[in-house]
C-alpha cells in the first residue's frame, strides 16, 4: 500500500522518485556480454538495438532515421515538423539555428505556421522505405484524425501518436473524437502512443490495442513543459507504476506483451 499525505484539505499526494533519486544496484551474479541478447521486437519489426529516437525536428530528419535503422534501432520522424511543412527545410532549420534566443519563439511560430502536406508526407516516408529500414513516423492525437489515411497509404511500418499527455480518447470541439480502441482495431499497424504518467493511464491504452506505450512527459533536456506549465513527472516511479500495469495486463490478455518505453 502506497503511503500519502495530505498537502491541504481534502488532497492527498505520494511521494515520488526520479531517476536522480535512486540507484540501479547490481546483483550477485553478473552474465558475460557476448551472452546477452539486447534484441527486441515490435510486431513483426525486430532491432538489435535497444533505442527509439524521439519523433522532434532536432532529432529526427530523414536521413537519420535512415542512419539510425541501419544501426539497429528505430528512427521517428515528427510528421507535423518542418519535413512536412517545406520542401527543403534546411533553410528554416538554419534559420533557427542560428537565431538569438530571443527572437526565436515568435519566428518558430511563424515558420511552423506552414501547412502540412500530404505530398510531403509520402515523400518523406518513400525515402526513409526506399532506404530498406522500418518506418516509423509520429502524430498529435489532434492530428491523427484528419492525417492518419495519407501516413498509412505512404507505407508507414509503425505509426506513433505523440503528446504531451495521450488518454484511450481524445475529444475537441473542432475535431472529431479520436477513439483509440477502434481506430488501432481497424489500423493494421502497430501503434505506439504516449505519453502518460500512471498506471492507470497507461492501462487503458494497453488495453486499447497499444503495441507500445510512451512514458512520461517534460521530463527530457529538450522539454519546456517543466518551464512553461509547472508541470513534470518523477520517471523512476513513472516507469515502475506503468510497467506494474503492463504486468497487470499481461495477465488480463492472456500473455499479450506490450512494450514500456
Amino acid at each position: 500500500m502506497t503511503n500519502s499525505i495530505e498537502i491541504a484539505p481534502g488532497k492527498r499526494a505520494r511521494v515520488a522518485y526520479s531517476f536522480d533519486d535512486i540507484a540501479v544496484v547490481p546483483s550477485r551474479r553478473t552474465r558475460d556480454p557476448k551472452d546477452v541478447s539486447i534484441d527486441w521486437q515490435i510486431d513483426a519489426y525486430k532491432f538489435e538495438l535497444p533505442m527509439l529516437a524521439a519523433p522532434m525536428d532536432s532529432v529526427v530528419s530523414p536521413e537519420t532515421a535512415i542512419e539510425i535503422g541501419r544501426l539497429g534501432g528505430l528512427g521517428v520522424l515528427n510528421l507535423e515538423g518542418l519535413w512536412t511543412r517545406y520542401d527543403d527545410p534546411r533553410v528554416p532549420l538554419g534559420e533557427i539555428a542560428s537565431m538569438p534566443e530571443k527572437n526565436a519563439t515568435k519566428r518558430m511560430q511563424e515558420i511552423y505556421s506552414a501547412p502540412i502536406r500530404p505530398e510531403l508526407i509520402k515523400e518523406r516516408i518513400k525515402q526513409i522505405r526506399d532506404a530498406g529500414v522500418t518506418v516509423a513516423a509520429s502524430l498529435s492525437p489532434q492530428r491523427t484524425a484528419e492525417l492518419h489515411k495519407a501516413v498509412v497509404d505512404a507505407g508507414v511500418d509503425i505509426f506513433v501518436i505523440r503528446g504531451t499527455t495521450v488518454s484511450a480518447e481524445h475529444v475537441g470541439s473542432n475535431t472529431d473524437a479520436l477513439n483509440l480502441k477502434k481506430f488501432i482495431y481497424e489500423l493494421d499497424t502497430p501503434v505506439i502512443v504516449g505519453g502518460v504518467a500512471n498506471g492507470t493511464a497507461a492501462l487503458h491504452l494497453m488495453r486499447a490495442g497499444a503495441a507500445g506505450v510512451l512514458v512520461g512527459f517534460g521530463g527530457g533536456a529538450a522539454h519546456t513543459t517543466r518551464k512553461v506549465l509547472g508541470v513534470e513527472v518523477p520517471m523512476a516511479s513513472a516507469v515502475s507504476e506503468v510497467a506494474a500495469a503492463r504486468r497487470e495486463y499481461l495477465d488480463e490478455s492472456g500473455g499479450r506483451y506490450v512494450h514500456v518505453i
